[in-house]
């Protein structure tokens, strides 16, 4: 269910507030999640391939201050090479990405989608869901990985693209998967390998990002899901059958279980009162197991909101966290 598709008798706020694309600051209580085991994959692996701020480097303009670090969200306009597409992207990097014992080590990246259309605006680079505040207070409470965060506009000019290369359109399934890791390389120490690499993303946003994962797991290794459509649906695939299933989740995890992997960490968020309930752990039960491994955080009263979803955020990327390469410091 895409939100702002609604009749027009429903006022924004509402909108705003119940369809999973809202804004507001409920109280996150993260005191039951554990601390991350260790990364036994350092020493099987060797140590992970840093890849060092690529360029050129963007000009930023600050969004808004984080924490009393210096920490801030920033913003910037990228022209993305290969989709031919330019938009805004915001980012934030967390307070250890700035400290010594960590000056040569790449950090993960969570690409961070919103609900709705997405456009011209990023809602979690805002100050309502205090995102970037949260990961820093639980990475360094050691329960989740300090994450850098990327967040990119979504559906320009207010059309659903199914975060999709739909033909005669933008190239959005570029822009998300190609364009801006790109960015993300261009100007922050990252990690070359898929273990670096996550989406999280709530309504359209949530299908865009389980989409991208199950599309292309070799690039990409986990991704929080919240609410999401498991369908493509939106009105632009209209003559091109082929194309939509290509891009369509079911057959996607269909495919990489007959392919036996790379294995795949999905988190899924649901709000009890939402009505894609039924539809999500379909999707759970079908389409996930073998290398589409999932585990779902139901929230018992929530609603498509990402409010709703923040109540189990701290879970949801402590349990992505655990599959995924964090910063190690210097000897």
């Amino acid at each position: 269910m895409k939100c702002l598709r609604w009749g027009a008798a429903v006022s924004a706020v509402a909108l705003g507030l119940l369809a999973g694309c809202g804004t507001g600051m409920d109280t996150v209580d993260a005191s039951s999640v554990p601390r991350l085991r260790a990364q036994p994959a350092d020493a099987a692996n060797g140590k992970p391939q840093v890849v060092p701020p690529r360029g050129p480097r963007s000009s930023f303009a600050p969004f808004r201050t984080t924490g009393d670090d210096g920490t801030q969200v920033v913003r910037t306009r990228w022209h993305g090479r290969k989709s031919g597409f330019t938009g805004d992207i915001w980012a934030w990097v967390p307070p250890q990405y700035h400290q010594a014992r960590y000056a040569k080590s790449g950090f993960p990246v969570l690409i961070a989608l919103p609900g709705a259309y997405g456009y011209p605006s990023n809602y979690w680079a805002g100050a309502s869901f205090a995102l970037q505040e949260r990961i820093a207070q639980w990475s360094q409470q050691g329960k989740t990985l300090p994450f850098i965060v990327v967040m990119p506009v979504l559906n320009p000019g207010k059309r659903y693209y199914d975060g999709s290369d739909i033909p005669g359109q933008p190239k959005m399934g570029t822009w998300l998967t190609e364009d801006v890791p790109d960015f993300a390389r261009a100007n922050f120490r990252t990690y070359a390998g898929r273990d670096g690499w996550a989406f999280m993303g709530s309504s359209s946003g949530g299908f865009a990002a389980l989409k991208a994962v199950l599309k292309q797991p070799e690039k990409f290794k986990a991704a929080i899901v919240n609410g999401p459509d498991t369908a493509p649906d939106s009105p632009l695939w209209r003559g091109h059958p082929a194309e939509m299933r290509a891009n369509d989740p079911r057959h996607l995890a269909r495919r990489l279980a007959e392919r036996q992997g790379p294995p795949v960490y999905l988190a899924f968020e649901l709000g009890g009162l939402e009505a894609a309930v039924p539809d999500v752990k379909g999707f759970v039960k079908d389409y996930t197991g073998g290398p589409v491994h999932s585990t779902l955080f139901e929230i018992p009263d929530g609603v498509h909101s990402a409010q709703t979803y923040m109540q189990r955020m701290a879970e949801s990327l402590h349990w992505i966290s655990e599959q995924m390469q964090g910063p190690m410091p210097s000897a």
